[in-house]
């Protein structure tokens, strides 16, 4: 009995807890407006020991419906057959689980929906506002907490499935299916939700790109900016302490490896510019044309700083190729004069004149080859000049002025130092030239000296071998020596010319501080020479006026008795002293004796036996 009891008591409390939640549910915020009648269905065992208190025609005025009790027996009496399922008698086609998924998908688009609405509308108005006001940073962090395609896409199925004309659940084929009112009244809903949703949609994808556009192009104007400073600062700054033009070609070299470095670091900001300028090329042919004017000055700030440092590296690459060049021609130059002053400074005893004639043309060749290089030296060093001169540095935007004083001097003292090596150069070839010359005319004139001494030498063979004549009679007799004297003459004018052609080579060695080379073989040989030919004309000129004498003596006729034996005793004692004279051996002053020949002994021993008295 307590435990029937307390059961009992248990049913009512959960069935008067059934009524209060059923009666809270009774919310005319819930029920839609259109219902006129409730109808709760009463189980059948539920209401078989107890009668319920619960009044439901009190709420009518605070609901606004009439909520009735009824079996479910009875539901015919209220709801036609044809709005009522199977479980209630009816012929209503319907499925509970289907209904109940497409409300909750129904109920979340709706809900996600409005959210995004909501969003895209605060986003895209804020973005209106953001322009209007341009001194009004846009919030580019405020992004829709959907995703816009997602929820669209959601829509667009549900819709469909609203649309449809069948039951998804049924089995079998050919059931006749007829939406629900709700589901009649979700579908127009949906498509202002969808339209609504794909207007605002595609506001926020304009804005968007008008994002995506600004930040592109803050992006890039970053970057543009990134580049104008370095190359305007650094950049610069980096060229403007490298203007030397070094001293040597080492040292060239040694600026164009640093040179080479600093191009390198801009080559990666001049690579920056080249993706810079496709970019703005891009967004000038599809940009709009606020835009245009703006991308434009950054293209043209980008482009006049690039190539103003890029003609600055070209200006700077220039110059120190044009040192190298100077600086290498000015080696070139300077080995050219040290080999030249070596030569100058050299001993030289060149063996003949021919020697001496290469020896000069090799020293104007040389000469000749430095005048080119110092030409060519000063063409470089001026063009080297020219372009230092045409030098600015640009920092910051302003020229800054290039102090080139020192490279210019650098430059022109070289310039001086090579012409005056020249010039001492000059000098000692001249110096050279005048000695070679010199030479010349020391082998010149010994040569001509021997050619003396040998001219002397054939005079004196003729005189001992053809000039042995002493003639017939007197008349050829002084003939004869008449020509003996003028052959005398030329070998006496070749003497001289001899002797002074020795003279000019002892005044021509002591000009050139060498010994004197004809003393000791030359003039000894034409002084010998000279002395073998003065003894023997000496002795024909003797033998000639001893014939002389014979024959003016042997001529004499028609003469008085004591006069003939006078003349024949005076003919006979010339006669006999010429034919012992002709015998005898002319000595020359070295010892050497020489038979003089001569063909006209016979004529005059047969002239004397003519002379003889009978």
């Amino acid at each position: 009995e307590p435990i029937v009891e307390s059961q009992n008591w248990q049913a009512r409390q959960a069935r008067a807890k059934y009524f209060k939640d059923f009666k809270n549910y009774l919310n005319p915020n819930v029920i839609p407006a259109e219902v006129s009648l409730v109808c709760v269905v009463k189980p059948d065992e539920f209401w078989d020991k107890k009668v319920t208190h619960f009044c439901f025609w009190k709420e009518k005025d605070r609901l606004g419906f009439e909520v009735i009790l009824v079996s479910a027996n009875k539901l015919t009496r209220y709801i036609e057959p044809c709005q009522l399922t199977d479980e209630f008698g009816g012929s209503l086609v319907y499925d509970h689980i289907d209904w109940v998924n497409k409300r909750l998908v129904f109920e979340k688009f709706t809900k996600e929906s409005s959210s995004l609405l909501d969003e895209l509308v605060v986003i895209n108005d804020s973005e209106k506002s953001s322009q209007l006001d341009k001194e009004r940073p846009p919030d580019c962090n405020f992004l829709p907490s959907l995703d816009p395609e997602t929820v669209l896409q959601t829509g667009h199925e549900l819709l469909s499935e609203l649309q449809q004309r069948r039951f998804n659940g049924a089995e079998g084929g050919g059931v006749a299916w007829s939406p629900m009112d709700d589901e009649l009244l979700a579908q127009p809903q949906v498509m202002k939700l969808l339209d609504s949703l794909r207007e605002q949609y595609t506001k926020y994808q304009e804005v968007c790109r008008q994002r995506s556009k600004r930040s592109q192009l803050e992006d890039i104007q970053t970057k543009v900016m990134q580049v104008v400073n370095w190359l305007e600062g650094p950049g610069t700054e980096q060229l403007r302490t490298q203007w030397g033009i070094g001293d040597s070609i080492r040292a060239s070299q040694a600026l164009q490896q640093k040179h080479e470095e600093i191009e390198s670091q801009h080559s990666e900001w001049f690579a920056v510019y080249v993706e810079l300028n496709q970019q703005i090329a891009a967004l000038l042919s599809a940009g709009d044309e606020e835009d245009l004017v703006e991308l434009k000055g950054l293209q043209q700030q980008l482009s006049d700083v690039c190539y103003r440092q890029a003609s600055q590296l070209e200006s700077r690459q220039n110059v120190l190729q044009s040192a190298h060049e100077f600086h290498g021609t000015a080696q070139d130059l300077s080995q050219q004069l040290d080999g030249l002053l070596g030569m100058l400074c050299a001993d030289v005893a060149p063996a003949d004149g021919a020697a001496i004639q290469q020896t000069l043309k090799h020293l104007e060749e040389k000469l000749k080859s430095v005048d080119g290089a110092l030409v060519g030296l000063r063409e470089k060093g001026q063009v080297l000049m020219d372009q230092m001169s045409n030098q600015t540095s640009w920092s910051y935007g302003k020229d800054v002025p290039i102090d080139n004083k020192d490279n210019v001097d650098h430059i022109q003292g070289v310039m001086e130092d090579m012409q005056l090596r020249k010039q001492r150069c000059e000098d000692m070839v001249d110096v050279r030239r005048l000695k070679m010359l010199q030479m010349v005319q020391l082998f010149k004139c010994e040569e001509d000296a021997s050619q003396a001494v040998e001219w002397l030498g054939e005079l004196l063979d003729a005189l001992l071998k053809t000039h042995i004549r002493l003639g017939d009679d007197s008349q050829e007799t002084k003939v004869l020596l008449e020509k003996h004297k003028k052959f005398v003459d030329v070998a006496q004018s070749t003497y001289d010319y001899g002797r002074q052609l020795l003279q000019a080579t002892v005044v021509l060695c002591q000009s050139l501080r060498c010994s004197t080379r004809s003393s000791g073989d030359t003039l000894p040989r034409l002084n010998r020479v000279w002395k073998q030919f003065t003894v023997t004309t000496e002795e024909r000129v003797h033998r000639l006026e001893m014939a002389c004498c014979f024959h003016t003596a042997a001529e004499k006729g028609d003469l008085p008795v004591e006069v003939e034996q006078e003349t024949y005793e005076e003919v006979e004692t010339v006669g006999k002293a010429l034919l012992d004279r002709l015998t005898v051996p002319v000595i020359f002053p070295d010892g050497i004796p020489l038979i003089s020949r001569c063909d006209r002994i016979p004529s005059i021993s047969v002239v004397l036996c003519l002379v003889q008295p009978y």
